[in-house]
């Protein structure tokens, strides 16, 4: 079955076709990050017009590279939440007016659901059930896979996303927009050691708090009138040395609730899925924690840990093999 997928919950545009729920034809995606850099963060309505803009083409585009017609379509999948409220019910109303005027089924698809599908694109044979860690700029999540239907909720962040606190210590330290690449380039040149921050405990063991630590390096740096922001394109060893423990205690953190939710739920299995799953460092500690656990760690290829359509082709396949479907009434859903 060729199953076309389109998201729209940022910033993204994103149009794929994908065969059988594994099998990538095409993958298209624009963006408009490079308007929002000079705000330092999404602006809806300047997202929602790109989308507006572009959707049709980027379409069209994904339809023409997969070698397929429109009538060839055995289901649009689209996702519906959760995201900017503009921006979805752009990639909403343009699926189900293709849905309509082709009678092609249709299916409204959870945005951080589909993350974690972005592992099984690659050819991964993963075996149900297991642990999922879905980490992004708006999310902070960690569920239990029994099936794609059957997802239960273990933890998630209780303030900031850990790709919002991210760019908001990239905002901080004088860096760009969007601040995790920024973070992990800095890092490399710091020492980890020679600052102390700590993530907040929650309540749940398996719940997320951001906020406190990106608040510890903002108290930080305003108690030292010393430290000069970085407004150049050198980079100090002191703003290295902050981002390179900021974003150890933030790994560290994300592996230890990761893996108490494997060993809660008694399974060796841990996909991880999301912008922030793009992180080298990340993947080189989750590694290497994994190989004295028993635990196996399965990322998706980098292009797939950002937001695209092929996750949720994918994703919208399984539920649609399992009885699953909507219809014209779908609307969006912001949580």
């Amino acid at each position: 079955m060729y199953v076309l997928g389109i998201e729209t919950s940022c910033d993204e545009t994103s149009v794929s076709v994908v065969k059988d729920g594994r099998m990538v034809l095409s993958n298209e995606i624009g963006t408009s990050v490079i308007f929002h850099k000079k705000y330092g963060g999404i602006v809806p309505e300047i997202a929602s017009r790109m989308q507006l803009e572009t959707i049709t083409y980027l379409a069209d585009e994904a339809i023409k590279k997969a070698g397929i017609r429109l009538g060839d379509l055995g289901l649009i999948s689209v996702v519906n939440r959760p995201g900017l409220a503009g921006s979805l019910l752009v990639g909403l109303s343009f699926a189900k007016a293709l849905s309509l005027a082709t009678g092609v089924a249709i299916i409204g698809m959870d945005h951080v659901h589909s993350h974690i599908y972005a592992n099984f694109l690659d050819g991964k044979g993963i075996k149900l059930p297991f642990v999922a860690l879905v980490v992004s700029g708006g999310h902070t999540s960690l569920f239990y896979i029994k099936d794609f239907d059957k997802i239960e909720t273990l933890g998630q962040t209780q303030d900031d996303a850990c790709g919002e606190a991210f760019d908001k210590v990239a905002k901080i330290l004088g860096l760009g927009y969007p601040g995790g690449p920024y973070i992990e380039r800095l890092a490399k040149s710091g020492d980890a050691k020679k600052i102390k921050f700590r993530c907040c405990g929650t309540k749940n063991p398996l719940d997320f708090s951001f906020s406190g630590i990106k608040t510890a390096v903002l108290y930080y740096v305003q108690r030292r009138s010393s430290f000069v922001v970085r407004r150049s394109s050198k980079r100090t060893t002191h703003s290295a040395n902050i981002a390179a423990s900021f974003q150890e205690t933030v790994i560290d953190t994300l592996i230890r609730k990761s893996f108490l939710a494997c060993e809660m739920k008694k399974t060796n299995r841990l996909v991880i899925g999301g912008g922030v799953a793009a992180n080298n460092r990340l993947k080189v500690k989750f590694y290497a924690a994994a190989k004295g656990s028993g635990i196996d760690c399965y990322f998706p290829s980098k292009e797939l840990c950002t937001d695209n359509a092929a996750m949720v082709a994918g994703f919208g396949y399984q539920l649609f093999k399992r009885g699953h479907k909507s219809n014209l009434y779908l609307n969006i859903g912001l949580n």
